[in-house]
């Protein structure tokens, strides 16, 4: 038994060898570089990230990720409860294959669809009427994430909406339960982990685009990833050269926090629809 342990941990080496190089390192230099200022420790750079222009950005980052994690939630969950239902089969295969492409499309080809389409030329804008400029504000960039947060939400909901077994609804109907009761004290009871889970994952992918937004909005949306991108480009006081590392520690802090809550989340759903 010692001899099997002994080998398994071996077998294990190359793979923490590669975790330790590619995360371990930058993460070291990383937390580093935010706690050094003018080439000594301080928390001046982590100080300097949570005021003014930095500190709108987060705010605009955690407010254009939660209404994207919202609508994209509850858009996705009834298209997933359509799909997931629906009789024919062909119907279910073809939305579930084309959610699991449009959850990775993103970044410039994203952008450059949705300018083509809606922007202030594009080939829908002017027929529907459209006001100039409609596409680059905070709203515009809500709608252009819906379009890979909804499909992702597809992903994360069809199979928890698959383990709703119909013996459930079937019991609750002998016991002189209506449609309601069945969904408030049962259906939504074991969903729930699925959907604040899947909340929780639209909120950190839209918290963490930036090609997107960039290609859009530029500077006119003020977000943390536009911030750190242009903190890298030299943008920044004399001083506080390391900001972006500040700013990227501030995110992989959001980013933890939505771990924490996921996982348990994800845990406890498992164990009621297995």
């Amino acid at each position: 038994m010692n001899r099997v342990r002994s080998k398994g941990r071996l077998g294990a080496l190359p793979l923490l060898a590669f975790f330790a190089l590619v995360f371990g390192i930058p993460a070291i230099a990383l937390v580093a570089g935010a706690f050094t200022a003018e080439g000594r420790p301080s928390l001046a750079n982590l100080s300097q990230s949570l005021q003014g222009g930095y500190l709108t950005a987060m705010i605009g980052s955690v407010k254009l990720s939660g209404i994207v994690a919202l609508l994209g939630a509850v858009l996705g969950t009834f298209l997933a409860y359509a799909v997931v239902t629906s009789r024919f089969a062909l119907l279910r295969e073809a939305v579930l294959t084309a959610s699991g492409v449009l959850a990775n499309f993103g970044g410039v080809p994203l952008a450059f669809f949705w300018i083509a389409t809606l922007g202030n030329s594009g080939v829908i804008s002017g027929l529907v009427g459209l006001p100039s400029g409609s596409l680059y504000t905070f709203w515009g960039l809500v709608v252009v994430y819906l379009y890979f947060a909804v499909p992702l939400m597809v992903l994360a909901m069809a199979p928890a909406l698959d383990g709703l077994r119909p013996q459930w609804r079937e019991a609750a109907a002998n016991n002189g339960a209506t449609a309601w009761h069945y969904w408030r004290f049962v259906a939504l009871p074991v969903l729930t982990p699925a959907m604040l889970g899947g909340v929780v994952l639209l909120f950190g992918s839209a918290f963490s685009a930036y090609a997107t937004a960039n290609a859009m909005v530029g500077t006119v949306v003020p977000l943390v990833t536009l911030k750190i991108a242009s903190a890298l480009t030299g943008d920044v006081l004399v001083g506080y050269e390391n900001i972006a590392l500040a700013l990227s520690l501030d995110m992989i802090v959001v980013a933890g926090l939505v771990m924490v809550i996921y996982l348990p989340l994800q845990k406890r759903s498992s164990r009621w629809l297995h």
